[in-house]
């Protein structure tokens, strides 16, 4: 039977199954929650135990398919449903539209408790102290303001039958009456329902919250995707609707976007969540049809505003009917109008019924067969499809669901910014912890200490605990020590007193004599050493006898958890604290032995972090001789008797040192407050290694000779009752628990007929200071009342491992002391002074409100205060709350080895005045504050207050408080609010972590909860945004992040509570894998720096700046390469490339100038001067001939990188023709990379398209049909034909022509073209050789793209020009081979390489393993003199770094490698020369650069950015910073745009594809100030010049150097008058011949003051937000550096929301784990909110051919929906 039809069996079945086979479901279902056994295990019992009853069923199928009534807790809303209205049969209807059945059975109806509440609660007083216990039948003090119960966080076991919702309605039926609903409830009460133990006073807060928040017009929450195969992997979501499933009979219009689909959540637009849940109510026939109407309204009015990326209507009618409709937008011009589905309207059309099925839409739109990385052609078709269609599938672009979130954040923030802007850290400090004028002050007298009362000690009570072994052990030796059930619950084993004697005796002698080696040396062991005790949960008297085994011989005991398997949460802390306590031996039991870790050979493991250890097993030991009298050992009482490990927030482990005279002091107080007497019997179902449990069961129950009965934790997972029966059998009078056992007793009601509670005298609650033991209490007390429990006998008490007990309720409340033990009492607190630390009584009926119950009466002979818990140690006033600290001679001594930490927790003197009020003139503390007393009292770690008759009040502990923007919170409270939130439904009930993080100076809010394997992605996400409503309503705090885990994924204690520590860990660091998350940043983060103010037309001008930098003395930005200067041969003046080529055609014909390279790194080709000569006139007649071809038209040449691409370059040269060199298209991408070949081929008007055979294949192909008429390309001539008449003459052109046209797509995507001249051409080749010193004699290796820019020129030009050897490797054959390009340059003693940063790329990841190999086959790089890489962007220094570092050990010279900087304008500004110094480098301050201010810090330096130089200007090039606006000329500090003049300048752009407007001035621009009439070309880089002196002797890309451009000019401002003039008249000199008059005594020999470029980012891609501008590649690097699996990522911004994609190199679940990580990043490091987070597959983000990203390309796809990706995560 499936889960689905079980599901739908569920309700009427099991309400009518026998009670017997009800309580196996139940206890299946409590084992399938507990991950005691799996769904598919669940399911198979469970169907066999229904399969008897499953017949029936299906005959009444049919019958109740027609009349089926709705769930009791579904309410059909009414129309004008304002108020909650009780309806007779006790089901409370929220203003929400939910109800929940209050009809509980044990406990009074909510009318009754709430006409009751005046008997228990005094609002005028704090607090309520009763004597009396609480009538039997009535209500129970302060239950309406009590959070629902449950254990400590973490608490398993909670995750009890979600009720079956299920229904089928094929028609629409009239409400069902209320008897029915009343014979169903009182059917399921019988069930394993938890419901019926909710404290609904906080579940009601929160629905009155939620319901107030409802008149709010609220824009909806736009909701995350997910890939399809991300949500089958997420619990519960089936891949097929099942045929039976709710879905069919409900109108398609109101399926809710639920699993698979993508559909913003736009139909539940006015609300931030509907008013009804989205589990398929009921459907009246005319809401439906208002339903169907409103949609088609709402389309309609949606595409107004954002029309080009909505669904048009007719496309909505179009589709295909089997798929699901479209949503419409948020019409957020309506915002008071009722939500959808509750407008009214008279006509029914039946049209919703006729679909029943219905497909998964096929979301993977980008299917094309292959999935290879191809980044470089990959939506380069987008301008192709219209934005405003949809495809088949009716899918929503994403651009509507960011619309949503743009929508959502226009909402006012309930705090405003700062006034303030200054971009320090020490004001984000301010920021994030505002001082709130309206806080609450406390108003009381400062308090004073409370004392216990006197320590009386029984007669006769032994001295020690050794003494009190001995006595027992001799004359009762055969009275029962402890008993121990097993997972059963069947009575194993029984420990008496005689046998724990002597068996504790044996340890002590064995521990004695043994000899254990240690390496070389013997060791044994001392008295007062440390041993280490390694048992199992489930074996407390191996435990018991090993411990006082320890305490005969005077060793020190450290009690640690097992370490059970690699899968439990790392036990290293633990290791750390065995090391630092010097730990060298641990006792444990032969099975826990053969359970621990095994490594290969069969020894024990060692375990990560822990020391190596001797493992002493403490069963089977001989007897000590007759003369051993463990008497003999004298120990001094000041000792260390045993060590208690705790953990503190951040999960590290410490260990509290406990005294000799501190134990046995704590014990004897606990034997004085509990009564004990010898004798009595005491069931534990506590820990019995820590803490309570320890205090109790091993140490006090021994004093005092008495039985303890303990529970191992596997058995209470199984019968939760198994305590309870306990104490009927053995007639117990003593019970130590936690609030959650009362919690899963309550829930076993099958149990409850035989028990008798009457002998209990104590029940005490070891975890009474957590907040929600109270509801537990009070629920237990009055369903057991009738059980015989007194209610004098439920004894919270609250503790810590430092202090032990803090206090307790006395049993029995009666005392023949003075001291009033008989009160308790109970606080109605409002929780918003509780956060800001003081104490307010509240209302009874206030939302806000926190019950507290008292944790009884300070300790006998200890002494209580209660200081400020930060800061100095201040007594606090009377109503203020603080932390509990107490003296007394039983607290713990210190942390062991933490001095620094013991002497802030172990030694405090409360002080009686702040230290920091009194202060004189000079700030300096006039009086030293007094303490109150000498005595130094210990840190409880609990916070709390002092309420009248002295008692003690906890409202939270140190660790589970968060400081938000300056209030604090309890965790405790918050998970008490969550729950509230439809628990039952969505999330298991313990299994829920609450904790802070730091992000950008303020703690932060996480929510982590385990949801239910049911529950679909649309419910979940419901759930989520109510919760955020819940808390920031209830606790007026913002959930920074609230993630949904799958079941049994958040890490577990030893004991199966949640592992706080672990699960933040895990979160942090990206592994919690959760299945849903959502981040509210932009509500929660309101620290964040004001936006700078742009100030407009302030009067100050460009000239002004100017004259500004030369009185500060800065110098003006302007730097100039060399003089090109007298070369030889005559080049001085320009001269034609094809006139170079002839003349050496003629002088060297022989010469090799061309080789080309295969993927083996074998010789494919090679050309000689004179055949390159011949086939360009071959080809030239070819054109002439048979293409037609005249001087001046345009040829498109497409060919792959090779010698073909060169000789038809050469042959358009011939003919006077100008050549447009073409990448062609990737054959396995035809789609997408053929569009844009042929859009270059239309804009530079080519008349004929020149390429070779199989290309012209391919672009005739039927592949290439699909997308581009083959009948449609110019005239294609293939090279290899052969023309029947020789070329007459080659061309002769004017210098002043078009040489070629340079096309390229920028990294926005835009596509242009640049006009080469032949003067430029033969300027640009001079240039190069100069710098290059390139001569016939060199062998060059070009590993580049042939197709646009510096790459083309090496490629193409510069060789001919220079007469060099130019080695070609194609780069697509070094992706096929990755180290041909190293092994070429060793093979062929390359001395000059220049390469792409793909090339570099792809060689550091591909052979990051490779170089020893490499070394193997002699590759050798010493050969290697310059390694340029061409880029036309900020140089990547990490990725130039890592390449040096990984090569050096293949003699790799890391100066040598270096950078070059291009662009539009101009291909070559900066190349790194032959001789020329290595590259400097410095370090920014990313702030000063937000802001246009180059800033220099120290390396290491906080928010410092490590720039390189772009190689060194080229000769005859002068470049100058402008401001982009203003075109005025900036100073050195200043970050502006780069001006480039020189010769070889490109002459204009030929085109700019569909955008002619602004780039008028490119060319020619001026400037305003200084020389005006300089024409300068606009590169669109930013960027700065720095003078800067450079060493020889050290390397840039070593890490290790210190910077070298320390003395900048910002402190030369002496010399910053003479440089200028320098600069504007001395303009021959070059930037590098100025070092004799800058700097005085500079060594011309060892050091050189040069002018460096540095690039910081291209304009066009500057992302402005809140007034600042922020480059991409920062935010990029800091993402990258987040999480380990993040492979690659882009930023980009869509209607000023900051979008990061990454790619994620790992598996799918792991997705949702950099959500988080990359918020948090960004936040940190750049103080900017990321709105959308996309996660995508490998290989998504474009990147042309040059290794750039194609940022906008991308920003298409994702808007265009073309990404596929694995999840898109919307930030609020």
């Amino acid at each position: 039977m499936s889960a689905t039809a079980a599901n739908f069996l569920g309700m009427d079945l099991v309400s009518s199954l026998p009670t017997d086979v009800r309580e196996k479901l139940a206890e299946l279902e409590l084992e399938l929650s507990e991950g005691d056994i799996t769904q598919k295990g669940y399911e198979k019992k469970r169907s066999k135990l229904l399969q008897p009853y499953l017949k029936k069923q299906e005959l009444n199928d049919v019958e109740k398919a027609k009349n089926l009534p709705p769930p009791p807790y579904y309410n059909i809303k009414e129309s004008n449903n304002s108020n909650s209205n009780v309806n007779n049969d006790g089901v409370i209807v929220s203003s929400e539209g939910y109800s929940y059945v209050t009809e509980v059975p044990s406990l009074p109806s909510s009318q009754q408790r709430h006409s009751k509440k005046s008997d228990f609660h005094q609002p005028s007083s704090a607090i309520s102290i009763s004597s009396s216990t609480p009538q039997s039948g009535g209500g129970v003090p302060g239950y309406e303001n009590m959070r629902p119960q449950g254990g400590a966080v973490g608490d398993p076991g909670y995750q009890n039958t979600r009720e079956p919702n299920t229904f089928q309605n094929h028609a629409p039926h009239p409400p069902t009456n209320s008897s029915q609903n009343r014979q169903r409830r009182t059917q399921r009460k019988v069930t394993h329902n938890e419901k019926r133990y909710h404290s609904e006073v906080r579940q009601e807060a929160v629905q009155q919250a939620l319901a107030a928040l409802k008149g709010r017009p609220k824009p909806s929450l736009p909701m995350p995707s997910k890939r399809s195969s991300v949500l089958n992997r997420s619990p519960g979501c089936n891949d097929e609707l099942d045929s039976s499933s709710d879905d069919e009979s409900i109108p398609e219009e109101l399926i809710s976007p639920d699993k698979e689909y993508n559909y913003p959540r736009d139909h539940i637009s006015k609300n931030m969540l509907p008013p009804e849940p989205i589990i398929k109510p009921p459907i009246r026939e005319s809401s439906m049809i208002a339903q169907q109407q409103h949609l088609r309204h709402d389309v309609k009015q949606s595409q107004a505003p954002i029309q080009k990326y909505s669904l048009s209507g007719s496309a909505a009618e179009r589709r295909p009917p089997q798929n699901l409709p479209p949503l419409p937008t948020s019409d957020t011009s309506s915002t008071e109008s009722p939500p959808i589905g509750y407008k009214r309207d008279n006509e029914f059309t039946d049209k919703a019924y006729k679909q029943k099925h219905f497909n998964a839409p096929d979301i993977t739109q980008f299917n094309n067969a292959h999935r290879i990385a191809d980044r470089v052609t990959r939506y380069v078709n987008v301008s192709q499809t219209e934005l405003n269609e949809t495809d088949a599938n009716g899918k929503w672009k994403v651009s509507a669901k960011i619309q949503q979130l743009l929508n959502t954040l226009k909402r006012p923030k309930r705090r405003p910014l700062p006034e303030f802007y200054e971009d320090n850290d020490i004001e984000l400090e301010i920021a994030a912890n505002p001082k709130d004028p309206n806080a609450p002050k406390p108003e009381g007298s400062t308090m004073t200490p409370v004392q216990g009362e006197q320590l009386s000690i029984p007669a006769g009570l032994p001295r020690t605990l050794e003494c009190a072994l001995q006595r027992y052990g001799m004359n009762s030796f055969k009275s029962s020590m402890a008993t121990v059930l097993d997972p059963n619950g069947k009575i194993t084993t029984t420990l008496t007193y005689g046998k724990l004697l002597s068996r504790a005796q044996k340890i002590a002698y064995a521990l004695s004599t043994k000899i254990f080696s240690k390496g070389p040396e013997q060791v044994t062991l001392k008295p007062g050493d440390s041993v280490a005790l390694v048992y199992p949960n489930n074996d407390p008297l191996s435990f018991i006898t090993a411990w006082y085994g320890c305490m005969f011989r005077g060793l020190v005991p450290l009690p640690i958890e097992l370490p059970l398997s690699s899968s439990d949460t790392p036990p290293q802390q633990v290791g750390f604290l065995l090391s630092s306590c010097g730990i060298t031996v641990a006792l444990t039991s032969e099975a826990c032995l053969k359970g621990l870790p095994k490594s290969a050979t069969g020894e024990i493991a060692k375990l990560k972090g822990w020391p190596r250890l001797q493992w002493f097993v403490t069963e089977h030991l001989p007897k000590p001789p007759k003369d051993f009298n463990v008497g003999n050992l004298r120990v001094e009482d000041t000792a260390a008797a045993y060590i208690e490990y705790t953990t503190d927030k951040e999960g590290s482990v410490m260990g509290i040192t406990v005294s000799r005279a501190a134990m046995i002091n704590h014990c004897r107080a606990l034997t004085m407050a509990c009564h004990y007497t010898e004798g009595e019997t005491i069931v534990c179902v506590l820990d019995f290694k820590r803490e309570v449990g320890l205090w109790h069961a091993v140490l006090t129950s021994i004093l005092n000779g008495m039985h303890v009965v303990f529970i191992p934790y596997a058995l209470m997972k199984l019968r939760p009752s198994s305590w309870m029966q306990l104490i009927t059998k053995h007639r117990a009078s003593c019970c130590l628990v936690k609030s959650r056992d009362l919690h899963w007793g309550l829930l076993a009601t099958k149990d409850h007929k035989d028990i008798s509670l009457a002998s209990l005298r104590m029940l005490l609650v070891a975890d009474g200071a957590n907040p929600w033991s109270l509801s537990s209490c009070d629920q237990f007390l009055n369903v057991f009342q009738a059980k015989g429990l007194r209610s004098d006998a439920i004894c919270p008490c609250a503790s810590s491992s430092e202090v032990f007990t803090v206090s307790l309720r006395r049993p029995g409340r009666s005392s023949t002391t003075g001291f009033c033990q008989s009160a308790t009492g109970r606080g109605v607190l409002s929780m918003a002074a509780l956060s800001h630390g003081v104490v307010r009584v509240d209302s009874e009926d206030s939302l806000t409100s926190l019950t507290l119950q008292d944790c009884g009466q300070v300790m006998p002979a200890a002494q209580m205060v209660v200081v400020r818990s930060e800061g100095a140690p201040v007594l606090c006033k009377t109503d203020q709350v603080g932390e509990i600290c107490v003296t007394s001679g039983s607290t713990g001594a210190s942390y062991f080895g933490l001095d620094g930490m013991t002497n802030s927790t172990f030694k405090v003197q409360p002080l009686l005045e702040d230290p920091e009020q009194p202060k004189d003139g000079c700030g300096t503390i006039a009086s030293t504050p007094k303490p109150m007393s000498e005595e130094y009292y210990v840190r409880s770690g609990l916070l709390g207050f002092l309420g009248p008759g002295g008692l003690v009040f906890v409202c939270g502990s140190r660790d589970g408080l968060m400081t938000v923007t300056g209030r604090k919170h309890n965790a405790d409270d918050i998970i008490a609010t969550v729950l509230a939130v439809e628990p039952m439904r969505f999330i298991y009930r313990g299994r829920i972590a609450v904790f802070s993080i730091k992000v950008l100076r303020d703690e932060r809010v996480c929510v982590i909860a385990e949801q239910r394997p049911d529950c679909s992605e649309e419910e979940s996400f419901q759930w989520m945004s109510r919760v955020l409503q819940a808390v920031d309503s209830i606790h007026q705090v913002g959930i920074y992040c609230l993630a949904l885990v799958p079941p049994n994924h958040l890490p577990k204690t030893p004991l199966g509570g949640i592992h706080l520590c672990e699960a933040r860990r895990r979160f942090l660091e990206g592994s919690l894998h959760p299945a849903n998350v959502l981040m509210c940043p932009h509500t929660c983060v309101t620290n964040l720096p004001k936006p700078r103010e742009l100030h407009q037309d302030t009067g100050v001008g460009p000239a002004s700046v100017m004259v500004g930098n030369l009185v500060q003395g800065n110098r003006l930005a302007v730097a100039h390469g060399r003089d090109v200067g007298m070369a030889e041969d005559g080049e001085r003046k320009p001269q034609l490339i094809t006139g170079v080529l002839r003349w050496r055609a003629n002088t060297s014909p022989d010469h090799i100038i061309f080789t080309l390279l295969n993927a083996k790194g074998a010789i494919a080709k090679t050309l000689t001067c004179s055949e390159l000569h011949k086939r360009a006139e071959k080809i030239a007649a070819l054109l002439q001939e048979r293409g037609k071809i005249e001087p001046g038209d345009h040829v498109a040449l497409i060919f792959p990188p090779g010698l073909d691409l060169l000789c038809a370059f050469y042959g358009c040269l011939y003919l006077g023709a100008i050549p447009i060199t073409i990448r062609p298209p990737h054959p396995q991408n035809l789609i997408t990379t053929l569009p844009t070949v042929r859009m270059i081929v239309d804009v530079s008007k080519s008349g004929i398209v020149l390429s070779i055979q199989p290309i012209i294949k391919l672009l005739k192909s039927r592949e290439a049909a699909s997308s581009i008429d083959p009948k449609t390309w110019p005239p294609i001539l293939d090279i290899d034909d052969n023309p029947k008449r020789k070329l007459a003459g080659i061309a002769t052109v004017s210098l002043d022509s078009s040489a070629y046209l340079d096309f390229s797509v920028s990294t926005c995507g835009r596509l242009s073209g640049v006009n080469i001249t032949h003067r430029s051409l033969s300027s640009l080749c001079a240039s190069l050789k100069l710098a290059c010193e390139l001569y016939p004699s060199r062998h060059v290796a070009l590993c580049l793209d042939p197709y646009c820019g510096l790459g083309f020129v090496m490629w193409t030009l510069i060789g001919v020009y220079s007469g060099h050897h130019s080695i070609l490797i194609a780069p697509y054959e070094v992706e096929a081979n990755p180290s041909l390009w190293l092994s070429t340059l060793s093979q062929h003693r390359v001395r000059d390489t220049f390469c792409s940063y793909g090339v570099i790329e792809l060689c550091t990841k591909a052979l990051s393993n490779s170089v020893p190999s490499l070394k193997q086959r002699n590759v050798d790089l010493r050969c290697v003199r310059t390694c340029v890489v061409v880029g036309e962007e900020r140089p990547r220094v990490t990725l130039t770094q890592q390449f040096c570092k990984l090569f050096q050990g293949l003699g790799l010279n890391t100066r040598c490698v270096s950078t070059s900087f291009g662009c539009r304008v101009n291909p070559a500004i900066c190349v790194q020369g032959a001789s020329s110094a290595e590259s400097a480098q410095v370090y920014v301050d990313l702030r000063a650069l937000r802001n246009n201010r180059v800033a220099l810090v120290e390396r290491g330096a906080p928010n410092s950015l490590c720039l390189i130089e772009s190689g060194k200007l080229l000769p005859g090039v002068k470049v100058i910073i402008a401001n982009p606006e203003t075109k005025g000329h900036c100073g050195d500090s200043h970050l502006g745009e780069i001006w480039v003049q020189a010769p070889h300048n490109a002459n204009g752009y030929f085109t700019i594809y569909g955008d002619e407007t602004d780039y008028n001035d490119h060319f020619n621009a001026k400037l305003v100030t200084g020389a005006t009439s300089e024409m300068y070309a606009r590169t669109g880089y930013l960027g700065f010049l720095r003078r800067t002196e450079c060493s020889q002797a050290a390397s840039i890309l070593d890490e290790t150097t210190p910077s070298v451009a320390s003395r900048d000019s910002d402190t030369e401002s002496l010399n910053s008058m003479s440089q200028l003039q320098l600069n504007f008249s001395n303009t021959s000199l070059g930037g590098n011949s100025e070092h004799s008059l800058v700097g005085g005594a500079v060594n011309s020999n060892d050091q050189e003051l040069h002018d460096a470029v540095y690039v910081v980012g291209a304009l066009d891609e500057v992302i402005s937000l809140r007034g600042m501008n922020y480059h991409p590649i920062d935010i990029e690097n800091s993402v990258l550096r987040c999480h380990k699996k993040i492979a690659e990522c882009a930023v980009f911004t869509w209607t000023n929301l900051l979008v990061v994609v990454v790619e994620l190199d790992g598996n799918e679940s792991e997705a949702l784990d950099l959500v988080p990580l990359v918020t948090n990043t960004v936040l940190e490091e750049h103080q900017l909110i990321v709105g959308v987070v996309v996660v995508v597959d490998p290989g998504v983000v474009p990147i042309n051919s040059r290794g750039e990203k194609q940022r906008m390309h991308l920003r298409d796809g994702f808007l265009a929906d073309q990404l596929d990706p694995i999840y898109v995560a919307y930030n609020m």
